[in-house]
């Protein structure tokens, strides 16, 4: 194999290939991408078994071939040379020689043989949406995904395709995201799927602002092709439970709030929150919000908003790191409290197909 291609260019693809690859690997070969030149240009591909990532570039193929290098060693040298065209040549032992004007580099590699054969789901489901509207869904919902192994089915965010929409849902039994994009598609290509949280991460680093993104659709696969790219990821085998019902259905007051002054205020009261002790009280009042921290040891912090308010006082406590969660990930200058009382779940929604339902911690007074 030989081959010449802007160092730019390379850095870029192995930029983009290289998350995949876990740091944890037990096989060598999976530390590994995987190099195919062919005359068109080359491509290049990582996995961990569960996540897979392919890249198309432009490069002078001088000979085709195939062979694996380690990934982030190989970005590290490419990332260090001058600006200019690199040479790579791989001989039969999958040893690969880098030059780039002065710089000269030899990488032992293994062969491609060893290489896991990259996945392509065959299903008939194919969706497609704008690249940037599926990341910025991505970010509205991807973290209130549950961290904790043994609820696996909790582990990704859900994709429902019906009804003409596309329902993307998050949640770890004490938030719940959930935003909707208008997505056409067939009534019979209707479908469930819960996309692991790495390939969720992959996507809204990879994925642009704008273009085209086709979603294939399998029995236990899901594939995702944009631009030069494609990424392909196994599926949460379960049933994603009924989010719908704890949605509440209805409220006993809608406040008006400005989302930049409400996240300022609880970064602010944050502070003296600790992992033991975290409840923030609000007190929803007459056209004001008071926002109180107290911890034991620590101290006391408190903050007054103004509010579109004028029922009757509320109070309910949260965890802030909750709410600054979705305040973080939604652009909107204004958004919206329902509440009912101080057991309830509250709502947060926006002036977009998106809501945020939070459970409501227990404090004494």
């Amino acid at each position: 194999m030989k081959l010449t291609i802007a160092r730019n260019v390379l850095l870029e693809v192995l930029q983009r290939v290289q998350n995949v690859v876990s740091t944890r690997s037990t096989l060598p070969v999976l530390s590994n991408v995987l190099i195919s030149a062919e005359k068109t240009g080359v491509t290049m591909s990582t996995t961990d078994l569960e996540v897979s990532m392919q890249c198309k570039a432009e490069a002078a193929v001088e000979k085709t071939g195939t062979t694996t290098l380690p990934v982030r060693r190989l970005s590290g040298i490419v990332r260090e040379m001058p600006e200019s065209d690199i040479s790579i040549e791989v001989g039969d032992e999958n040893v690969a020689a880098l030059e780039c004007n002065s710089s000269y580099f030899k990488i032992i590699g293994i062969s491609s043989e060893e290489f896991p054969s990259i996945p392509k789901p065959e299903g008939k489901r194919l969706f497609e949406i704008d690249q940037g509207a599926f990341r910025e869904m991505l970010r509205k919902t991807s973290y209130s995904a549950s961290a904790d192994e043994t609820r696996y089915v909790l582990n990704g965010v859900l994709l429902s395709f019906r009804a003409g929409k596309l329902t993307m849902v998050a949640t770890d039994g004490r938030r719940l995201a959930l935003v909707e994009h208008e997505v056409e598609f067939r009534k019979e290509a209707e479908v469930d799927a819960i996309l692991p949280s790495k390939a969720v991460n992959e996507l809204i680093h990879t994925l642009q602002d704008e273009g085209p993104l086709k979603i294939h659709v399998a029995e236990n696969q899901i594939m995702f092709e944009f631009g030069d790219s494609v990424l392909c990821s196994k599926l949460i085998d379960g049933t994603y439970p009924n989010f719908r019902q704890v949605i509440p259905n209805q409220c006993e007051a809608r406040i008006a709030i400005e989302r930049e002054g409400m996240l300022n205020a609880l970064k602010r009261v944050s502070l003296i929150t600790t992992d033991k002790s975290n409840a923030t009280k609000l007190v929803f009042a007459k056209n004001r919000l008071t926002i109180t921290t107290t911890t034991p040891d620590v101290g006391e912090a408190r903050e007054t908003l103004p509010v579109k308010y004028a029922e009757k006082e509320i109070k309910v406590a949260f965890n802030p790191e909750f709410i600054m969660d979705a305040l973080r990930n939604l652009s909107n200058d204004e958004i919206y409290f329902e509440l009912t009382d101080e057991m309830s779940p509250g709502v947060v929604k926006c002036d977009i197909p998106f809501l945020y339902v939070l459970m409501p911690m227990r404090v004494g007074e």
